[in-house]
């Protein structure tokens, strides 16, 4: 730890990060700040309101001393009071305008940050969430975005309140004795170097805070889908003692970096004790010796007193900036991640016709990272065909279907759809060649109907009909509360896994996409599950480019093809009476599978 620290604290580091600061602070400016100067101004007007009744207020203590209190004069009772009035009656007006008027905009920005977070990352590639949980993702959206809005409601607010505080009351305390204010803020000079390094303190606190945070929501995001597994396995204690672990280190973090936060205003006051205590000797002798009144003392004292108080505050500006920089870097950074899956520039090649979507993978290597998945694999599935890919778990299988619609592309070789590479067309209308149904149906806490459709809005009621009945879903609906308007719960946990299996098979019947990837779509089912799914499956195909992920060789024996893959590479090709003729990888995994049973 001691030697990273040195680390940041290096010329050309501390040089690099002001740089980036700068960055940072343009990017605020440019993205939600520039746009919103109006309300901002009109707030800040209302905050030099605010600060002008503080300044007022201390202004009036002098005649309120001086000619009521000392002198009796009996008529300038009620105008004072009046005043006081007044002034207390426009600040809380001016306050209550100014925070509605900020807290407005600091929503604002801050959803729209979150939207741009979101609308960012669903557009990367499948290798960055190779890297970040769900979890630490959820923190980066949800909880460094918090910044945007503590910048609003934190720091442009202290810096137009209490920066207007300052200069009002500042010039009150002038107005009443410049020499008096002079002593005032003599400690303030010898704090500077402190403040200095407590403020890289709170950046590297706070930083680490963050990221101890995102492991907190990931762990949480971990457990809350895994509750069955903890609760059937009976590690809920071994899970809050990992948990606890995590929070104690996060609290750690996030103490130190409020306590560091908290230091800036201390020392503020160590410099405001020193500068009260001079002027009291001052300004006593002074009053002794009848060179000053009692009511100048009180105007000036009662200024200096509200002025140290925003004066804390705005040098405390400095402070949050560093603790906010910790969060805004974070999702500046994630912002400015590039996908490595990009969109061709055009011309794009058009899609091909339904009736020529072959697939073909020729010479094709993949890696994530450093570790290879695939090795020089080729195989042609033909149009209109079904080719099942089998083998071992860790195979590629899955990678190829990634590779196909580009979640991912290719570290070497050609991914071809009707003979053209999949890199050259446009992504969406490539995407939109495929209907995907996979082990893991991802449904969304929405209704049934919305999950099949999806938000397509040209589908009449009679395809619908037609999809739902092809899928078997309208045998489950008379059971539901609410038939096709029934909430699928997070994650469709409202339905059984046949019935979410279903669910995806009519989303894409509706899609209508001329090639089909099934990824092991029925081999967490039932055997009635299985068999409704199944047959569902097969009115799906008809007439497809069918692409078949399987453990299950006795869902493939009746594919038109079966590609054989192991470790990345083709091993093995052809239907299933001649693999198993060739007594090679595939009649071995079938006789692992079906020994001693009938298939049948």
């Amino acid at each position: 730890m001691a030697q990273s620290e040195t680390t940041d604290n290096t010329p050309q580091t501390r040089k690099n990060r002001a740089r980036n600061d700068r960055v940072i602070a343009r990017w605020l400016w440019d993205s939600f700040i520039r746009h919103r100067v109006p309300f901002i101004l009109l707030a800040i007007g209302l905050m030099v309101v605010e600060a002008l009744t503080l300044g007022a207020f201390s202004y009036l203590v002098q005649p309120m001393f001086d000619d009521v209190l000392i002198e009796g004069e009996r008529g300038r009772v009620y105008l004072l009071a009046l005043a006081m009035a007044a002034v207390f009656f426009g600040r809380g007006l001016a306050r209550l305008g100014h925070k509605s008027v900020m807290a407005w905009q600091a929503e604002r920005a801050t959803a729209d940050l979150q939207a741009m977070l979101l609308e960012h990352l669903v557009r990367l590639d499948q290798g960055f969430f190779k890297h970040y949980a769900p979890g630490v993702l959820i923190e980066r959206v949800r909880g460094d975005s918090e910044a945007l809005r503590r910048v609003f409601i934190s720091l442009i607010t202290g810096l137009g309140r209490d920066g207007s505080a300052v200069i009002v009351l500042f010039g009150v305390a002038l107005w009443t004795d410049w020499q008096w204010t002079l002593i005032a803020l003599a400690g303030i000079p010898i704090l500077g170097l402190p403040l200095v390094a407590i403020q890289r303190l709170i950046r590297r606190r706070s930083t680490e805070a963050r990221r101890a945070a995102a492991d907190s929501s990931n762990r949480l995001d971990e457990a809350f889908h895994g509750i069955a597994t903890l609760q059937l396995t009976g590690t809920e204690a071994r899970e809050m003692v990992r948990f606890r672990a995590i929070l104690r280190e996060f609290a750690r973090k996030m103490t130190r970096a409020l306590i560091g936060k908290a230091a800036v205003p201390t020392v503020m006051d160590f410099g405001a004790a020193i500068g009260f205590g001079l002027v009291l000797i001052v300004g006593g002798f002074q009053i002794i010796e009848g060179t000053r009144t009692v009511g100048q003392f009180m105007s000036f004292f009662t200024a200096l007193g509200l002025l140290f108080d925003p004066m804390r505050r705005f040098t405390a500006l400095t402070a949050e900036w560093q603790n906010l920089l910790a969060s805004l870097e974070r999702t500046h950074e994630l912002l400015h991640v590039r996908s490595k899956v990009t969109n061709p520039p055009p011309p794009h090649l058009p899609p091909p016709q339904r009736d020529a979507t072959s697939v073909e993978l020729r010479r094709v290597s993949f890696a994530y990272d450093s570790e290879p998945v695939l090795r020089d694999l080729s195989f042609l599935a033909p149009a209109g065909k079904t080719t099942a890919i089998v083998g071992p778990s860790g195979a590629g299988k899955s990678t190829v279907f990634a590779l196909l619609t580009r979640l991912a592309d290719v570290t070497e070789g050609e991914v071809l759809i009707g003979g053209q590479d999949v890199r050259r067309m446009d992504l969406t209308a490539l995407r939109c060649l495929f209907a995907v149904v996979s082990q893991e149906t991802a449904l969304f806490d929405e209704t049934i109907r919305d999950n099949i459709l999806l938000g397509a809005t040209e589908v009449s009621q009679a395809d619908l009909e037609a999809a739902l009945q092809a899928a078997h879903v309208d045998d489950f609906l008379p059971q539901l509360p609410n038939g096709l308007d029934t909430l699928a719960g997070p994650r469709g946990s409202s339905l059984s896994g046949g019935q979410r299996q279903r669910v995806a098979i009519a989303r894409a019947l509706l899609r209508n996409a001329p090639i089909l990837l099934l990824d092991e779509a029925t081999s967490a089912l039932d055997s009635r599950s299985e068999a409704l799914v199944q047959d569902a499956l097969e009115r799906l195909s008809e007439g497809r480019t069918t692409l078949v992920i399987a453990h299950r060789l006795s869902t493939v024996r009746k594919a038109d093809q079966i590609v054989v893959m192991d470790r990345g590479r083709v091993v093995e090709q052809g239907d299933h009476a001649t693999l198993l003729a060739k007594g090679g990888v595939y009649a071995r995994l079938h006789a692992l599978q079906f020994d001693g049973e009938n298939e049948d």
